[in-house]
């Protein structure tokens, strides 16, 4: 997601409101198909509208999610490439008055032991109020159930925080998020804590990346500019781990996917443990019709022997933070050096193999 502007009106007009449009646009698509498609290919975009995509496998389901603004929606379905059919549900609609209970971005949903938790950013009406909050679900099916809010998840600083991811390590669990350093909006940066339980951070935050490439670096806005390094996604391979971030405003087109990268055995709690690559691993192609591609997910094919990444982009040059970024997936590599190989966006409406079963 993005930080944009601290005055309530202009991230209404600009972010919100575009948000509780895609809501809308997501919750009432009609079932469509594509005729160029085959049965065992598919083209993207899965869905017109959905913002910060997020794709979890579970007992033969995958489970997809994206910020609608006003709530938590989930999508199941056996088909990835089939969102326009999926089951969907809207699981948690915040009750109004509450710090939590407007502006939800980039839902994240998360097995830990034999609950399932999502993970969101939600704040009561200002962008400065955003910080991460959590509900639980006992139940094995994450669309059915009861979800429970457990709270908010903040360090000792409890500063603006958005996009929170959790994964495990060595037994050991961790929260990254993109946050600010103090009180102000100006710059977003990378963080990870340790947590004690699903929804407590018991050590204090590290902060381990921070805008710093000139790619990094397009923030312009009306009278001021925002540095951004946002939507943190963990990526675990062989010895390393890479932490996949988008850089740069959302509101522009050099929104893009930057990799930190740490060895798996290292402190990850260190900063001196993790190293910013000095490249964009994803970036815009207009002849794809992709402009801006971030906030990124990864998945692996029914099989389990493909590795598959999920991202949103704008069809259209300029249209920034909006219901035009719609989701898309592609396979993905791994380069000799061990770094991933995203590749090129795929264009839009190009025929693709669909993930293996």
């Amino acid at each position: 997601m993005l930080s944009l502007l601290s005055k309530p009106l202009p991230i209404a007009a600009i972010f919100g409101l575009a948000l509780l449009c895609a809501a809308s646009d997501t919750a009432a698509q009609a079932p469509a198909s594509n005729t160029a498609a085959q049965p065992d290919t598919f083209t993207n975009p899965l869905l017109d509208s959905g913002p910060d995509p997020w794709v979890i496998w579970w007992k033969g389901f995958y489970y997809y999610s994206n910020s609608t603004g006003i709530n938590l929606t989930l999508r199941k379905t056996a088909d990835i490439t089939d969102l326009r059919h999926a089951q969907t549900k809207a699981v948690w609609t915040p009750e109004p008055g509450h710090p939590w209970s407007r502006e939800l971005w980039a839902p994240e949903l998360h097995r830990w032991g034999n609950k399932w938790y999502i993970y969101f950013a939600a704040d009561a009406g200002e962008n400065s109020g955003h910080r991460i909050y959590v509900v639980e679900n006992p139940n094995d099916d994450p669309i059915e159930g009861t979800w429970t809010l457990k709270g908010k998840i903040a360090d000792s600083t409890d500063k603006w925080a958005i996009d929170a991811t959790t994964f495990e390590l060595r037994g050991q669990h961790y929260l990254v998020w993109s946050g600010w350093q103090g009180d102000h909006d100006g710059e977003q940066d990378l963080f990870i804590a340790h947590m004690s339980n699903p929804w407590t951070i018991d050590s204090p935050r590290t902060l381990i990346s921070r805008p710093a490439y000139a790619w990094e670096l397009h923030g312009d806005l009306p009278g001021r500019h925002v540095d951004v390094n946002e939507g943190p996604e963990i990526l675990i391979h062989s010895s390393k781990v890479f932490l996949v971030f988008s850089a740069s405003g959302c509101w522009t087109d050099h929104y893009a996917l930057g990799v930190v990268e740490a060895d798996a055995n290292a402190n990850l709690l260190d900063a001196k443990s993790w190293t910013k690559l000095d490249r964009p691993f994803l970036s815009t192609d207009p002849a794809a019709e992709a402009f801006g591609p971030g906030h990124n997910g990864f998945f692996q094919s029914p099989n389990g022997k493909e590795d598959w990444i999920i991202y949103h982009a704008n069809p259209k040059p300029g249209q920034g933070c909006g219901n035009h970024r719609s989701p898309r997936i592609q396979r993905f590599t791994w380069n000799p050096d061990g770094t991933p190989n995203f590749g090129k966006p795929a264009p839009l409406d190009q025929s693709l193999k669909k993930p293996a079963q």
